[in-house]
């Protein structure tokens, strides 16, 4: 993974976070569904690069490649989450 990505997801992480904590205090009432299913969606995005990560390993994937693979997943929700939040 190259440090531009990196630092795209790292920052992509850090603005969900912190528009999803806005919305969670401005909505108490919504608060413990929405806390509900962003656990669920984490719990899907390990799963999923577990599964990827250790398909890579029997693959003969050398480690980088092991570590983007497992990373795929949580990077494509995060990317998606921001996408959605940006547009309102």
């Amino acid at each position: 993974m190259n440090p531009f990505t990196t630092a795209t997801l790292a920052w992509q992480t850090a603005f969900v976070f912190t528009l999803r904590s806005l919305q969670l205090w401005t909505e108490p009432a919504a608060a413990q569904a929405r806390l509900t299913s962003y656990a669920l969606e984490k719990q899907k995005a390990f799963a999923a690069g577990a599964m990827a990560a250790g398909n890579a390993v029997l693959a003969g994937a050398a480690a980088p490649a092991v570590i983007e693979a497992a990373l795929a997943p949580a990077h494509r929700r995060v990317r998606a989450n921001a996408r959605r939040l940006m547009r309102g």
